[in-house]
């Protein structure tokens, strides 16, 4: 196996190709066992939250972060609700200041029918 092609004269190694193999193999499973995949976990809210439960769930959506992991917070209405949206968004970017040292924005509230939902990804990465 060619070792230093740049070198006049070029440098060569004899060595075992089977070898080889099985240590590049080796090497590349345990990468593979090192990588992080990145999830979306959601949170799930109510525009009438109350105080306790909102913490709770932020509590959450914060464990999810430094984690790595994505975070999709949903905002849930039924009814009537649906008619002041503005109340569930305050919400969201209420959570989103809540949250602004472990993550940023990476889609705004958009509304699909009842739901309004928005993704937060984590500033930086576990190691």
């Amino acid at each position: 196996m060619e070792v230093a092609a740049e070198a006049r004269p070029p440098v060569v190694k004899m060595m075992d190709y089977g070898k080889y193999k099985y240590e590049a193999d080796r090497a590349r499973r345990e990468a593979r066992k090192k990588q992080h995949t990145i999830k979306v976990k959601e949170v799930k809210f109510r525009p009438g939250i109350e105080d306790h439960d909102y913490q709770f769930k932020v509590g959450h959506a914060k464990r999810f972060l430094e984690e790595g992991n994505k975070v999709k917070l949903t905002m849930m209405f039924r009814g009537r609700q649906v008619t002041h949206a503005e109340i569930g968004r305050e919400v969201l970017f209420r959570v989103v200041e809540d949250l602004q040292e472990l993550g940023k924005v990476e889609s705004h509230p958009s509304m699909e029918g009842r739901v309004m939902s928005m993704v937060l990804a984590p500033l930086k990465t576990p190691h």
